[in-house]
This record gives structure tokens, sequence and C-alpha cells, in this order.
């Protein structure tokens, strides 16, 4: 809530500036953009492959501990309370081995995030720098990002949209 009134107050100022300044303002979908090149296909794919062997071990861990799980609920009226507690001590511990081998491989600071970063960060650049280069070209003094997700943006001109220009700067190469 915070950060939509933020971004709305910011919004605000920068139309009030632009249009006292005679500034042009414009957008862009970084996500479109992002979608619509090469590079991002290949790295999608790059994290695809990445991602895929811990997706199957967490499933694989998943369903050791929903088997166990099944068959102690199947045995339980037959076990004496020491045969019990192992049991479910078991379960704790795979629990615990699975919550943990999930946070360090998908967590915000887990392998596949700084992986993914590695991957991803040079592609933003990228973008950003082709961005800036066709505000600079059509003399534009700020460029907002209207995505599906983020709506920093709340009403842009369509003829306003230079997504489709960075798009064609980011394909041509220069």
């Amino acid at each position: 809530m915070k950060t939509l009134i933020l971004s709305i107050i910011a919004l605000v100022l920068a139309v009030t500036v632009a249009a006292t300044a005679q500034q042009k303002v414009g957008y862009v979908n970084s996500t479109k953009i992002f979608d619509d090149i090469p590079e991002a296909q290949d790295a999608k794919r790059r994290i695809d492959a990445i991602t895929k062997p811990y997706q199957d071990s967490l499933a694989a861990m998943e369903k050791e501990l929903q088997g166990k799980i099944e068959e102690y609920q199947k045995k339980e009226a037959l076990m004496n309370d020491a045969a019990k507690k192992s049991a479910q001590q078991e379960f704790a511990e795979l629990k615990r081995r699975y919550d943990e081998f999930r946070f360090e491989k998908f967590g915000n600071d887990g392998d596949i995030a700084k992986q993914t970063d590695k991957i991803i960060n040079p592609l933003k650049e990228k973008i950003l720098r082709a961005i800036e280069a066709v505000a600079k070209a059509e003399k534009y003094t700020f460029i907002f990002d209207q995505t599906e997700n983020v709506k920093v943006l709340l009403y842009g001109d369509p003829r306003e949209d230079l997504t489709n220009r960075v798009i064609d700067k980011l394909k041509r190469g220069k």
C-alpha cells in the first residue's frame, strides 16, 4: 500500500514536472521486451535446465515423506508407543531435510536465485541500455515501466509506449 501511494505521488510529480517544463514522458512494458528478445528465450531454457534437477529432487523427497506417512497411518494401530515416537521423529527429520533443501535451493538467496541472477542480470542491463538509448534518441526525459504485474504507470497514451522501439533496438543490436 505504501509503495502504491509513493508510486502515485512520484507519477503525479513527474507528470507535473513534465507538463510545466515541456519534458517528454514515455513508458515501456519490460516484461514484453524481455519476452520478445531471443536472448531471453535462451536464458529461460538455461534457468529451466538448472531448476529441473532440483525440482525432481524435491518431488522425490516429498514422495518419500508421503509414503512414510501413509505407511505409518496403516500400521499405527498395531504399533507401540516407542515405535510411534520413532516414526514421528523420522517424519520430522524428513520434513526438516525437505524444508532445508527447498530453502537452500529455492529460497530468495538460494542456489537457483543466485544462478538466475547471473544469467538474467546481463540481459537486464542490456535492456536498460536500450531503453536509455531510445529515450535519449527521441528526447524523452522520463521512462516508466508498465507491466501486467507492476502498475507504476496508471495511464499512458499508447503513442508514448516505447516498448516496440526498444525491442527493435535490441533485435538490431545497435
